[in-house]
C-alpha cells in the first residue's frame, strides 16, 4: 500500500513509519513545513510539506494513496485554554475526513489519546467503553481530542472507514523533541525530589507502533482500541526510571495539598511572565489522579505486544545520550 502519515517525525511516528516500512509499504510523510526531520533522515520514504488545516496541502499529498494514518497534533499543555490546540486537532481532523470521503480512502486509522475514556484505578483500569472525564482538567488539549474523536465515529456512520487507536503514555527511542523523554530527563538530573499520588499507564513505543500498524488490517471499522500495557504509579515508575539512569529514586511523596499550591503558583507566574510555567494547575491535578487503563481489546484484536516497560525506558535513555540530550553524553 501507499500510505500518508500525518505527524510523522515524532516519537510515534517516527517509530510506526519505521514499522510501515519493514512491511513493505511505501510511505508518504506529510510534514509541517519548515519542520525539521531529524528521526527520519535516511528512510526510503517520500516527503510532502504541508498544514492539515489547509485542505489543498492535503489533498496535493494524498495522489496514490491507500490509507492514511493521523498522527499529527497540538499537544501543547500551556496555556490551559488555547486556541491554536482546538484548531489544529479538530479542524486538522475535520479536513483529513473530508479528504478520506473526497479519495474515498480504503482505511483511515485516526490516532488518538486514551484520555478519551474514563480512567481508572489499577484494579479496575478504564476501558473503551468508558465516558470522557477529561473535561474535568479544563485543557484544551483533552477536550479537543475527545471533539476529534467524535467526528471520526460520526464520519463512520457517513461511510468513512475508519479505526480508532488511543494511546497511553509512550517510552523509546526517536524522541527527537523530546516529549516522554522528558520525564526521564528530569529524573537522571536529580530534578525529581518526589512523586504525587497519581500513575498512569505506560507503553514501550515500538509496541504502539507495531499495534496501530496493525489496526490497517486488524481493526474492525468504527471500533476504538487502548494502545497500553503497565498500570504503574508515579513512585514505581520513577523508581525504575532512577534504577535504570543509575541515580537515586525519589524517596517521599507530595501531599496533594502542596502539589496543587505548586500548580497554582505555577500558572499564576506563567500567565505574569506569559512563559511556559513547569507544572500548571491542571498538570498537578493530573499528576494526583490515577490514569490506569486496560489494553485487553488491542492485545486481543490487534494483537498489540505486552514488552516491559524496562525497554521503552533504556532506549529512550539511551537515544537521548546518543542525541546529547543529557549532561553527561
Amino acid at each position: 500500500m501507499t500510505i500518508l502519515v500525518t505527524g510523522a517525525n515524532g516519537l510515534l511516528g517516527s517509530n510506526l513509519v519505521r514499522e510501515l516500512i519493514q512491511r513493505g509499504h511505501r510511505v508518504r510523510a506529510f510534514i509541517y513545513p519548515g519542520e525539521k526531520t531529524p528521526t527520519l533522515e535516511g528512510l526510503p520514504i517520500e516527503k510532502v510539506e504541508g498544514n492539515i488545516l489547509h485542505y489543498e496541502d492535503l489533498k496535493s499529498a494524498s495522489y496514490g494513496v491507500d490509507a492514511i494514518f493521523h498522527l499529527a497534533a497540538n499537544t501543547s499543555y500551556w496555556p490551559s485554554r488555547d486556541s491554536n490546540v482546538r484548531t489544529v486537532n479538530v479542524e486538522g481532523t475535520r479536513n483529513v475526513l473530508k479528504l478520506c470521503k473526497a479519495i474515498r480512502i480504503k482505511r483511515l486509522v485516526y490516532v488518538g489519546t486514551a484520555n478519551t475514556f474514563s480512567f481508572g484505578s489499577i484494579k479496575n483500569p478504564g476501558k473503551e467503553d468508558t465516558k470522557y472525564l477529561g473535561h474535568k482538567y479544563g485543557m484544551d488539549y483533552m477536550d479537543s481530542k475527545y471533539n476529534a474523536h467524535l467526528l471520526v465515529k460520526a464520519a463512520v456512520e457517513d461511510g468513512v472507514p475508519a479505526v480508532i487507536v488511543n494511546p497511553t503514555f509512550m517510552l523509546g527511542a526517536y524522541d527527537s523533541k523530546p516529549s516522554s523523554g522528558t520525564m526521564l530527563m528530569a529524573i537522571h538530573s536529580k530534578k525529581v525530589l518526589g512523586y504525587t499520588s497519581g500513575g498512569r499507564n505506560f507503553i514501550y513505543v515500538n509496541d504502539a507502533a507495531v499495534g496501530i500498524a496493525n489496526a490497517l488490517t486488524k481493526g474492525r471499522i468504527g471500533e476504538s482500541y487502548i494502545i497500553g500495557n503497565q498500570n504503574l504509579t508515579y513512585k514505581l515508575a520513577f523508581t525504575k526510571m532512577a534504577r535504570m539512569a543509575h541515580v537515586a529514586p525519589p524517596r517521599f511523596q507530595f501531599p496533594k495539598w502542596a502539589v496543587w499550591l505548586y500548580g497554582i503558583i505555577g500558572t499564576f507566574q506563567g500567565w505574569l511572565t506569559n512563559k511556559r510555567p513547569t507544572v500548571s494547575l491542571p498538570m498537578a491535578k493530573i499528576s494526583c489522579d490515577g490514569h490506569y487503563f486496560s489494553a485487553e481489546k488491542a492485545v486481543r484484536e490487534l494483537s498489540l505486544p505486552q514488552t516491559p516497560i524496562e525497554v521503552g525506558i533504556r532506549e529512550s535513555l539511551e537515544w537521548l545520550k546518543t542525541n546529547k540530550y543529557l549532561p553527561n553524553a
